[in-house]
């Protein structure tokens, strides 16, 4: 299923309009919540093929996270943009994201119901072999789908882009037996030397397959081209690496490409 091996932010090597990438919001229910999703394929790829699931920064589910599924897509994914908070609850100041998020971090037995819905929608569409399923995530959603590998979900892969690292569940030897790729910015003063010490050392403990790139001079969010006006707008350590964010995103289609090998 590897298309291509490295492509800029928003820009593929085959453009997204040639690849014929269809979205449709979509709704779904865990416990007494909606959510709103939203679901990205390539209409010119014929036969099933994996499901990724993409979640979202702690702004919530909005256009970033769904252009990152639209980009999925062209690469001949279907992937669905997770939504985590309920109703499309979108923060527009670190206040409320802060408050949206803690929310879901001290219930991951609700975080888990919520994902798992996700993802029975997901294997749900005509076009996803439902055996073959993986997951993304960014900042809070990083820390998600770790969260999701650690209580063994049923993913082939998960990959985090400065995600928080830390857990009170620590991953158990042969909880999950996929790949892990975890990005990071070696200077998010978020993300503590301590921390990705401890997360390599529960990772080995585990025997989880993993890998762990460090970006030198990168901070946190580095994939968002909005993360300038933000960390200038709150006053937050919040910068996009262009260089970054195209390694990152070239080794994690690779990693996919190894995974989903036909």
């Amino acid at each position: 299923m590897r298309r291509a091996t490295a492509l800029l932010l928003f820009t593929l090597c085959i453009p997204l309009a040639q690849a014929d990438v269809v979205g449709q919001e979509v709704t779904y229910n865990s416990g007494d919540k909606t959510f709103q999703g939203y679901i990205a394929t390539d209409s010119a790829v014929e036969g099933k093929r994996p499901g990724i699931l993409v979640v979202h920064e702690w702004w919530g589910s909005n256009e970033y996270v769904r252009k990152r599924a639209d980009m999925l897509a062209a690469l001949g994914y279907t992937a669905i943009a997770v939504d985590m908070y309920g109703d499309g609850k979108i923060a527009d100041h670190p206040d409320d994201a802060g408050k949206f998020s803690g929310e879901v971090r001290e219930n991951l037995d609700d975080a888990e119901a919520r994902f798992q819905a996700a993802m029975d929608l997901l294997k749900q569409q005509p076009s996803v072999d439902g055996e073959r399923i993986a997951a993304i995530g960014y900042c809070f959603g990083g820390g998600v789908v770790l969260e999701m590998a650690r209580r063994g979900a049923d993913l082939d892969a998960v990959a985090s882009f400065h995600g928080s690292l830390g857990t009170p569940m620590p991953a158990e030897p042969g909880a999950f037996t996929g790949r892990v790729a975890v990005f990071n910015g070696a200077d998010d003063p978020f993300v503590k030397p301590e921390q990705i010490e401890a997360f390599k050392s529960e990772m080995d403990n585990a025997e989880v397959s993993y890998v762990f790139v460090n970006y030198p001079g990168a901070v946190h969010s580095f994939t968002n081209p909005d993360a300038d006006v933000n960390g200038e707008k709150f006053d937050l350590p919040l910068k996009y690496n262009a260089e970054a964010d195209e390694d990152s995103w070239a080794k994690m289609n690779d990693m996919f490409g190894e995974v989903f090998a036909d």
